[in-house]
C-alpha cells in the first residue's frame, strides 16, 4: 500500500487541473506578448485566469501577478519592500519558512535594513503584544513579515489582528499565504496585508506556477529585468500552462472548499485520535491545536520511542510524510522551528493530509507505526 501524507510538502495533480493544462499545451501554445491571433489567444486566455483568481481574494486582476510559486513571490515581497518602498526595519519571527527568514537575513547583510525577532510562544503563536511594543518602539519604515500558518507545525496567525495593528502603525504587512490559499476564504484588503502569496502545487495544481498579491496603493518595480509582462513586474514570458492550472486548481478548491474542510479534518482528527490510543503519553502534538491548519498535524515521540531512522522506515512500508519541512534541498538538517519553540531534543513528524487521503490509510499508518515503534 502506497501513502502520500506530505501535502504541506507538495500534493497531487487533480484530473480536471491535468486535462485543462493538457489543453492549454495542444491548442493555446502562444506568447500572450504577440500581436498575432495566437499571442492575442493566450493573452485573452491570461487575463481571464488573473480576473478570475483575482475575485477569489477580494483584489483587483492588476493586483495579481503571477510569479513561479511562493518561495520567488516572498523573494519579491521583501526586496520590493526594501529597494522600492524604503523600508529600513524588517520584523519577522524566527520560526517563518526559509523563503522569508533567509531572504530577510541576506538583506540585512547587503543593505542598512535591520531584522527583528518578535516573540512566539511554545506552541508557535506570535506574541501580539510583543508585535506592537516592536512597532511602537521606531518610527522607521517598517515591513512585519509573518506567515498565515506555519508550514511544519501548522499554527495559525489571527491575521486580522496582525493587520490591523500594521495598519495602526503604519507599517507595511506581508503574509506567506501558502498554506492557507485555496484552503481558507481569503480577502486580502479585508485583513490588512499588502503582500500575499501563492504557490499551485500546495493545492492540487503545478509545480513552477503561483502568484503575488500586492496592494494597489503600493507602487513597486520587477526584481526581474529583461522585458515589460506582468504589467512590468516580472520580466519573462508567462507561464500559460502552469497558470491555467492554477486557475484551475483554485476554482476546483473554492467551489468545494467547505465540503473539502470537514472531510479532511475529520482524517486528521482520527489520526490524532489514533496516535493517542496507540501511543498515550508517550507522544506530544507540535503546535497550537486550537489554531491550526486541519491540513497538518505534527507530532513528537519520546526520545526512547524513535530515531533518525523512523521516516526511513515509514518510507520502506509505502508511507510518505515528513520530518519537517521539505523545502530544504539535501539531507534532513533538522526543524528550525521545532528548535525555536522548544528546549527538548525531539524529533517531529508531520503528517498532512489532502482531500485523496482516506481513512484505511490512516489505520495502514497507525498500523506500521505501532509495529516500527516497539512501546
Amino acid at each position: 500500500m502506497n501513502i502520500y501524507f506530505d501535502n504541506a510538502a507538495t500534493t497531487k495533480l487533480d484530473e480536471e487541473v491535468i486535462k485543462v493544462m493538457q489543453e492549454t499545451m495542444q491548442n493555446n501554445f502562444g506568447n500572450p506578448s504577440s500581436t498575432h491571433t495566437y499571442g492575442r489567444k493566450a493573452k485573452n486566455t491570461l487575463e481571464n485566469c488573473r480576473r478570475d483568481i483575482a475575485r477569489h481574494f477580494g483584489a483587483l486582476p492588476s493586483e495579481i501577478i503571477f510569479t513561479s510559486g511562493g518561495s520567488e513571490a516572498d523573494n519579491m515581497a521583501i526586496k520590493c519592500a526594501i529597494f522600492d518602498l524604503e523600508v529600513t526595519r524588517i520584523i519577522t519571527s524566527e520560526i517563518e519558512h526559509k523563503a522569508v527568514l533567509s531572504t530577510a537575513l541576506k538583506m540585512a547583510k547587503l543593505t542598512n535594513v535591520k531584522v527583528e525577532f518578535v516573540n512566539v510562544n511554545h506552541f508557535g503563536d506570535v506574541d501580539l503584544k510583543h508585535l506592537e511594543e516592536l512597532l511602537s518602539s521606531s518610527d522607521e519604515k517598517t515591513l512585519v513579515t509573518l506567515m498565515h500558518a506555519n508550514n511544519e507545525i501548522g499554527t495559525l496567525l489571527p491575521i486580522k489582528k496582525v493587520g490591523d495593528l500594521c495598519k495602526n502603525y503604519k507599517a507595511l504587512f506581508h503574509s506567506d499565504t501558502v498554506q492557507t490559499v485555496g484552503h481558507y476564504n481569503l480577502n486580502f484588503e479585508e485583513l490588512g496585508i499588502d503582500f500575499g502569496t501563492c504557490s499551485a502545487h500546495k493545492i492540487h495544481g503545478p509545480k513552477g506556477s503561483g502568484f503575488i498579491y500586492i496592494n494597489k496603493k503600493l507602487s513597486v518595480s520587477s526584481m526581474l529585468i529583461g522585458g515589460g509582462q506582468e504589467r512590468g513586474l516580472r520580466a519573462g514570458t508567462e507561464n500559460l500552462i502552469g497558470i491555467t492550472g492554477l486557475h484551475k486548481a483554485l476554482e476546483l478548491c473554492y467551489t468545494n472548499l467547505e465540503k473539502d474542510q470537514d472531510y479532511i479534518l475529520e482524517l486528521k482528527n482520527y489520526m490524532k485520535k489514533g496516535l493517542e490510543k496507540a501511543f498515550g503519553n508517550k507522544i506530544k502534538f507540535n503546535g497550537n491545536q486550537k489554531k491550526s491548519l486541519y491540513t497538518v498535524l505534527s507530532v513528537s515521540f519520546e526520545n526512547d520511542l524513535t530515531n533518525s531512522m523512523l521516516l526511513f522506515k515509514l518510507d520502506i512500508k509505502g508511507i510518505a510524510v515528513s520530518g519537517g519541512s521539505a523545502c530544504n534541498s539535501g539531507a534532513n538538517q533538522g526543524s528550525h522551528v521545532i528548535s525555536k519553540i522548544t528546549d527538548e531534543n525531539i524529533i517531529p513528524i508531520r503528517f498532512s493530509f489532502s482531500k485523496f487521503n482516506t481513512k484505511e490509510e490512516v489505520d495502514y499508518c497507525l498500523m506500521e507505526l505501532v509495529k516500527i515503534i516497539d512501546v
